[in-house]
């Protein structure tokens, strides 16, 4: 199985890019059954179709290729939330700068999510954006809410018009299960991760407990704008 701790990182409140090592194995995973303490998570589920290709453009009014002003417009409009609501950390590794606020019930019912917005290396641009859902009682986020938000994500992207052979679900990992992968036809992402711990079942069925939820939507999956070496540099 694949690890994904490289992709997210709830506790730092940062999401990290999704890298084309990456994408490329959660592409080649087979498809296996997973079982959730707090609720059965089926495996791969045929999307439905839909009459209007996904269109993956960062998250509501903020659009990937907008600079920093114009995203912290965009997150004022969208939530109205002032300028000391906004955390800005940055990504050492990767030289990328990154906004997070947090939203009560941004999926109603869901309780509170971290919203994180990247910045690229080069483009000082969104290029990506984060949102995750972190089990703690203080913020209303309990197994069972993990695993229905999960569970309500995952049957709308099935059902939102994603180029369908880019679609992966239901994909057991080494520390949780991809609920969905896939890309519109501009090769813009989409990936929902259900992160926790396995344990095993008399059935020889894992049974995950999950403690985070993160979702992300990538601009470049395969091409990221984050800091890298040129070939024969070192």
């Amino acid at each position: 199985m694949f690890k994904f701790a490289s992709v997210w990182r709830a506790s730092h409140g940062a999401p990290l890019v999704v890298i084309a090592a990456l994408a490329a194995a959660i592409f080649s995973l087979p498809v296996q059954a997973v079982e959730s303490s707090s609720s059965t998570v089926p495996a791969l589920t045929t999307a439905n179709p839909a009459t209007v290709p996904a269109t993956v453009d960062g998250f509501r009014s903020a659009k990937f290729g907008l600079d920093e002003a114009a995203l912290r417009a965009a997150i004022a409009s969208d939530f109205a939330l002032g300028e000391d609501a906004i955390s800005v950390s940055s990504n050492d590794v990767e030289r990328t700068r990154v906004l997070t606020i947090a939203v009560p019930d941004l999926l109603p019912g869901g309780g509170t999510a971290e919203v994180s917005y990247v910045l690229g290396y080069k483009s000082q641009a969104l290029i990506q954006v984060g949102i995750a859902w972190t089990l703690s009682a203080e913020n209303g986020v309990a197994d069972p809410t993990l695993v229905a938000n999960g569970d309500v994500l995952r049957s709308h992207f099935l059902a939102a018009g994603y180029v369908s052979d880019t679609i992966r679900s239901g994909l057991v990992l080494d520390n949780g299960l991809l609920l969905f992968r896939g890309e519109d036809p501009d090769g813009r992402a989409t990936i929902l991760l259900l992160q926790g711990e396995f344990a095993d079942t008399a059935s020889g069925t894992p049974s995950l407990t999950p403690a985070s939820l993160a979702l992300l939507y990538s601009e470049k999956p395969n091409d990221p704008d984050v800091f890298k070496l040129d070939p024969g540099q070192f």
